[in-house]
């Protein structure tokens, strides 16, 4: 028999065994209203039968019998619940409470006709803390006495009692459900299984729902912290919800209606809550968030950048890595097995450049497979594909931290002498061959500590820092950030180390060349501590130099004033790449070739033009001008257009433009 079809008997099986239940309370009350109905022969021999073939064909008992046992009702609770049950179910039993109150103004059951109805009446049954009430089984209505009031059941009893899942009206506002059925298979990291087999180890092993620990899961990213947590709830076979954290009740009255109704659902069925707060602003909502974790008594899980304090209940914080690079490596082929043994060369190189979780590896895989033609698909084009999937992988965090500049700046558009050409060619190979040299020939297990491959761009403006930058990422096929300081760099105590710690974090994919400009603002030297603003100050510098030795992406920091740098830093910086003011030759070549191809120009003396002393910033912003004054002019750039540039730039600059500089250009 199939699952769906299995599911199918049960189910059936299960409404016989509620409707067999209600044949007896319906016999009790049949004989006090002493009104006669079509009921089976004997009733409690009939539900025998039916539990008895439950225990025979099913794992699985009567919801009736489990949700009995798992709030631990009485059997005089038990008969209340069914008979309420039956008003929903039996069109006859409005009638036969009427009877047996003895008042056509009663079609309804009561608690009084309750303690008269059924055998082992107890008082405490119904008390609001007694389980009927305390988890909102019946409800009691408005006015009259309080044994005289009507009592239903609660709907989201109702259906499950017949085998309906869903879950509670006012939970289904805030909480959704997470598919957690079946197995991953090879899609998640064998780091990743062991780490969930282990937390759901720490659940099986708590003593009560009192003692179950929250688990934190920070790290990686959101994406990866909910498959983990997926697989936490299959090992612990729980079913697996989820709520926002800016959706946390901010009233006692709303936490405390929340903490009941999902309680109740994770009691009716095992279930986990699921906090995500990847997203959550926390300083906003943090204590809201804290006051449910402690006063909610379930599995929870939280997702969150920023940890979290409890004080009333067990925490505890797992930082979630991303896979080895190993590992990464055997997803993505897992994912591109279906390619075929021809196409598996581009697999080590996407490894060893993107450091991605198991989700984004397959969220890439995903998106290229299904709009590429796979019978056309070369090694060349499809390593082309994959990689501008991975880098557009990071963009959506990197973007809303950073400015993404648009690079296209070649070798050839760069004039430096060869000593610091040939720094920024052994750069680029650093980036290139990071994780052969770190992970395959054993450099990061000696130390993970100055692991960041970092360089520090020096010079006058306009010498081409820049520039450099921008061939760097280009040439690696990287998107290039600019960190905007004003976004970072914060006056409350705490907030710049969290901007710097999502900067990395988000570039930690490997798609992103950091760049730092004008770094010395926010990495000179550190002061003596006179107050609390030079401590926090001298923290955030501290804070910067550990991500810088840890982070394996490209950091690029750039600066006119060398000297104003922090010397602890400077001595954690890998690459110091001096930009000098170019000499005569070196603002010639410049003028070579800061002209495109297709740039008509007519009697230009490179020689003369050479003479401007100005860096190759300001040459690139006389020469666009001259093409400007030019083009409006219908003609090719000449000299006379580009001396008229050349005094607006020295203008700009507040420099005089001297006889000699322009001597012979007109």
């Amino acid at each position: 028999m199939t699952v769906a079809a299995t599911s199918l008997a049960w189910q059936k099986i299960n409404q016989k065994y509620l409707m067999a239940a209600l044949a007896q309370v319906k016999q009790r009350l049949s004989a006090k209203a002493k009104e006669p109905c079509e009921l089976p022969a004997d009733p409690a021999a009939a539900l025998a039968e039916i539990s008895q073939y439950f225990a025979d064909h099913f794992t699985a008992a009567p919801t009736l019998d489990q949700l009995c046992g798992n709030f631990g009702l009485s059997t005089f609770e038990r008969d209340i619940l069914v008979l309420c049950a039956g008003m929903e179910l039996d069109s006859n039993i409005a009638n036969l409470c009427s009877l047996a109150q003895g008042d056509n103004q009663k079609p309804f059951p009561t608690l009084s006709l309750a303690l008269s109805l059924f055998a082992n009446p107890h008082w405490s049954a119904l008390t609001p803390p007694a389980p009927l009430r305390r988890w909102r089984m019946i409800e009691l209505g408005k006015g009259l006495g309080l044994m005289q009031r009507p009592i239903q059941i609660n709907e989201k009893i109702l259906h499950y009692l017949a085998g309906i899942d869903h879950l509670d009206g006012q939970l289904a506002n805030l909480i959704a459900p997470v598919i957690v059925v079946g197995s991953t298979g090879g899609a998640l990291a064998p780091s990743h299984r062991r780490l969930a087999r282990r937390l759901a180890d720490t659940w099986a092993q708590a003593a009560d729902q009192f003692s179950l620990p929250v688990f934190q899961l920070t790290g990686a990213n959101p994406a990866s912290q909910k498959e983990i947590a997926r697989q936490v709830c299959r090992d612990a076979s729980l079913d697996l919800y989820e709520m926002a954290g800016e959706d946390a009740p901010t009233t006692v009255k709303d936490r405390n209606e929340l903490q009941q109704l999902w309680e109740r659902e994770a009691i009716l069925k095992p279930s986990a809550l699921l906090l995500d707060c990847a997203a959550t602003k926390m300083e906003r909502h943090s204590e809201d968030i804290v006051r449910l974790l402690e006063q909610v008594r379930s599995p929870l899980m939280i997702l969150t950048r920023d940890r979290l304090h409890c004080h009333k209940r067990p925490l505890l914080n797992i930082d979630i890595s991303k896979p080895s690079h190993q590992e990464q490596q055997t997803q993505w082929e897992y994912h591109l097995n279906s390619l075929g043994p021809d196409l598996a060369p581009v697999i080590p190189s996407l490894a060893t450049q993107f450091n991605l979780s198991q989700p984004e590896i397959a969220a890439v895989c995903t998106n290229v497979l299904s709009q590429a033609d796979i019978t056309t698909l070369t090694p060349t084009t499809l390593k082309a594909q994959l990689w501008d999937s991975c880098r557009m992988q990071a963009r959506p965090q990197m973007d809303d931290l950073a400015q993404r500049i648009t690079v296209k700046a070649v070798w050839d558009d760069l004039v430096l002498p060869e000593a610091q050409i040939q720094t920024l060619h052994t750069i680029a190979a650093q980036v290139r061959q990071r994780v052969k040299v770190y992970e395959y020939w054993g450099f990061s297990s000696k130390n993970l500590r100055g692991l960041g491959i970092s360089a520090l761009f020096a010079g006058p403006s306009g010498t081409g820092k820049t520039t450099a930058a921008e061939i760097l990422a280009n040439s690696l096929h990287l998107d290039l950030y600019r960190i905007d300081l004003s976004a970072v760099v914060s006056k409350y105590i705490g907030e710049t180390e969290k901007n710097l710690r999502r900067v990395f974090d988000a570039a930690e994919g490997g798609g992103a060349v950091l760049l730092f400009d004008e770094a010395d603002a926010l990495f000179g030297k550190r002061s003596d501590v006179k107050d609390s603003h030079d401590r926090h100050a001298n923290i955030e510098v501290s804070y910067l130099l550990q991500r810088m030795e840890s982070y394996q992406g490209l950091a690029i920091l750039t600066t006119n004033m060398k000297g104003a740098l922090d010397n602890a830093f400077m001595r954690r910086i890998r690459f110091v790449v001096q930009f000098t003011f170019p000499d005569m030759n070196q603002r010639m070549e410049i003028w070579r070739r800061i002209f495109p191809q297709d740039t008509p120009t007519a009697e230009l003396s490179m020689e003369r033009l050479a003479r401007l002393q100005v860096a190759g910033g300001s040459i690139r912003n006389i020469a666009l001008n001259g093409a400007f004054l030019a083009a409006d002019e219908d003609e090719p750039v000449r000299m006379k257009h580009l001396l008229i540039a050349a005094r607006s730039e020295y203008g700009k600059l507040e420099k005089q433009l001297t006889d000699q500089e322009i001597k012979g250009w007109v």
